[in-house]
Parts: structure tokens; sequence; C-alpha cells
């Protein structure tokens, strides 16, 4: 058991269909929870062709146009590694938040093993949903972001751009941290 700080980074990626290896992984979006202006963005190019219409037309991003501008993926995973080292330094580890996070975790976990043999997360993350349905004491059908949008009131909101996302997620995720520390929490 570690006693050193946890740095919450937030983490959004968009991705070319369901699952890592079989479909690409296209723009990671990432933020230090409690100081989103420390952030990290990067696009990469596609791993193969494989696609799902709906993924690429909810992200707006072109296989094709990431084929000529998008990062090599190991060059993008060790930059982000690098960042990742860079935010938490040595009295910190890093802690994976994310909305849905086992979706993003798989591709960020997959693509770090493949390009840089090891993940700075772990084996772990931390949902924003499930600790919403904790906090709330809600259904699981409750942590739509929708409904937990309507119900935390953020001023941001998502667009499927991975930077913006990652941002939106960090005030989701503070906001959620607030009803845990309050005692008197109403649901």
């Amino acid at each position: 058991m570690s006693n050193k700080r946890e740095i919450f980074i937030s983490i959004d990626v968009e991705t070319a269909g369901p699952i890592p290896g079989e479909f690409s992984l296209l723009s990671i979006g990432a933020c230090d929870v409690d100081d989103d202006s420390r952030s990290f963005s990067i696009e990469l190019k596609p791993i193969n062709r494989n696609a799902d219409s709906k993924a690429l037309e909810v992200s707006g991003l072109s296989l094709e146009d990431l084929a000529l501008r998008g990062e090599e993926p190991a060059e993008a995973m060790k930059a982000f590694g690098h960042w990742v080292d860079t935010l938490v330094g040595n009295d910190s580890v890093p802690v994976f938040v994310g909305f849905n996070a086992p979706f993003d975790w798989s591709f960020i976990n997959y693509y770090f093993h493949r390009y840089t043999g090891s993940n700075p997360f772990g084996f772990t993350a931390l949902d924003i949903k499930a600790l919403y349905m904790g906090a709330t004491g809600g259904r699981w059908s409750d942590t739509r972001s929708s409904v937990v949008a309507k119900h935390l009131a953020p001023t941001r909101k998502g667009d499927h751009n991975a930077l913006h996302d990652a941002k939106y997620q960090a005030e989701l995720f503070r906001l959620v941290r607030k009803i845990n520390s309050n005692p008197n929490k109403a649901v």
C-alpha cells in the first residue's frame, strides 16, 4: 500500500469502434482533475482501417485525415506517459478517472502495453458513473450523462472532443466529490 499523494487525472478518448486492437484509438484528452489547465491532448494515426461509422460520426474524426496528421501510436503513448510522469512526479501516483472509465481505460491500457510495455495507471480506473451512483444511492440507469448533468449542473458540456470532455468529466468528478464529502447530502 502506497502513502503517496494521489493525482486524479480525467481522461477521455475518441475511438474508431468499441474494442481496442480491432479498432483504433484516435484521440486522447487528459487533465489534472484539480487544475484542468494542466492538460494533455493528442490525435493518433489509426492502426488499421476498421471503423464503426457511428463512432466516427460522433467524434467527427476521419481515419484518412488522421493517417496523414496524427501521431504514430508509439510516439503518442510515449508523450502521454511522459506527461503523466511529469504531472505526478516522484511523490505521487496517477489515478485514472473517467466517465464510463472501463471503456476509456481499456483503450489506454491496450495502447500503453502495446506501445510502451506498461501502463502508468496500473490495472485500475475510477469510474465517475459508479462513484455518482454510490454518492447518490441512485440506480445504474440514473448514471447516464444527461441525468448526471441535470442533477449536478456543471458549467461545462461534453462535445466529443477528447480534451473538452476530459475537462467536463473533471468538473463532474469534483461535483460528485462534493456530494460525497457532505454528510447531509441530498439526493
